[in-house]
Parts: C-alpha cells; sequence; structure tokens
C-alpha cells in the first residue's frame, strides 16, 4: 500500500544522496508501522518505506502466507535475484525468513489496517506538533484514500520489497516529490506488480 500525506509536503524527512534522512516524525511513522502486528493478530507488517511524503508498506493478512517466501535481508545484494537489503527509513521485519512463523487468523481488512495506521500516526503527529515544534500540517495529516495492490505470489512480493526498498535512490523521478516540477517530469514508469 502507498499513503500520502495531504498536500504532497514533506513532513517526514529528507533524502540526501539517495538515502531516507527520517526525522523525528519519520521515525514515528517507522514505530507505528512496527506495531500494526501486536494490534492486529492476524496481520503482519513486512517492508516499508517512509519518504518525505508518503509511505509505503507491504502488509501479509490472514492465513496461507507461505506462498510468499521470505528471504533474509542482506545489505550486500542489489541485483535481481539477490537477497534485499534495507536502509534508513526502509525496513524488512527481523523474522523475514523462510519459515519464520506467521500469524494468521480472518476478520482483518486492509481498511481497517489503513485505517488504525493513519489515526495513531495523526494523533502521534498532532502530539510532536504541539508538544515538539513539529511542522504542522493542514487539515488533515494522510491524504483520504491510499493506494493498493494485491500481491499473488513470492516473485511479486520480493520484487515489491526491493522497489520499496529502493525509493529513496529514485526519488528525484517519483511523482510525489514536489522539488520537480509536476509538469517537467514524466510519471514514474516502473511498476513491479506489473512486471
Amino acid at each position: 500500500m502507498t499513503i500520502v500525506i495531504q498536500g504532497r509536503i514533506s513532513l517526514f524527512g529528507t533524502v540526501e544522496n539517495e538515502t531516507m534522512r527520517l526525522n523525528a516524525a519519520g521515525q514515528m511513522v517507522k514505530r507505528w508501522w512496527r506495531e500494526l502486528g501486536p494490534k492486529f493478530p492476524d496481520v503482519t507488517p513486512d517492508a516499508c518505506a517512509v519518504m518525505p511524503n508518503h509511505f509505503h508498506g507491504v502488509i501479509l493478512v490472514g492465513a496461507d502466507l507461505g506462498v510468499c517466501p521470505r528471504p533474509i535481508p542482506n545489505v550486500e545484494g542489489a541485483h535481481p535475484g539477490a537477497p534485499l537489503r534495507a536502509g534508513a527509513g526502509t525496513s524488512i521485519p527481523e523474522d523475514a525468513h523462510p519459515g519464520a512463523p506467521l500469524r494468521t487468523g480472518a476478520g482483518t481488512s486492509v481498511p481497517e489496517v489503513v485505517h488504525r495506521f493513519k489515526t495513531l500516526t495523526t494523533k502521534r503527529y498532532a502530539d510532536g506538533v504541539k508538544q515538539l515544534g513539529w511542522s504542522p500540517f493542514p487539515g488533515r495529516l494522510w491524504q483520504r484514500n491510499y493506494y493498493e495492490h494485491i500481491i499473488r505470489s513470492g516473485e511479486a512480493l520480493n520484487r515489491i520489497r526491493q522497489y520499496i526498498i529502493d525509493n529513496p535512490a529514485r526519488w528525484e523521478f517519483d511523482h510525489e516529490n514536489l522539488a520537480t516540477s509536476p509538469n517537467s517530469r514524466p510519471r514514474q514508469e516502473f511498476e513491479p506488480w506489473r512486471v
């Protein structure tokens, strides 16, 4: 899934030298992503990337998650087929490996998870504005809707994980980046779920 800050303003940090530098607000968003698992027993938060003005994350919901093998992350690999690598602002859970215990169950929907995530992060961000001097946001923190895609194979899961992790390196060309005029830059062509 991808959720975007209202107005696409950058509140969670900056991208420097193709690396995401999270500020305190960005660290808070990443922390609450990891907290989704304890709040929803049938949900496993997976790879994520907190970007300056949006968030990418994979959530595994329900039973039969074994169809999506979970490779062990590796800082060295970068080419197709290599183990995944994660940088600042991105993560893959520490238990993301074949044979890791997966929580299963029924009843949680993706909209419920997204709603809870948005609610928790908005509340904590508003507290940060009042107590820590974080930049205020106009109206809502997050845009009303979100982008989602159902991942149907282990190969697609791994490709999307790598896309999420590599997102900071593509920030210059990201259509969510307001630093470049929306009329002068092409929309990002690579969509990992269509490959």
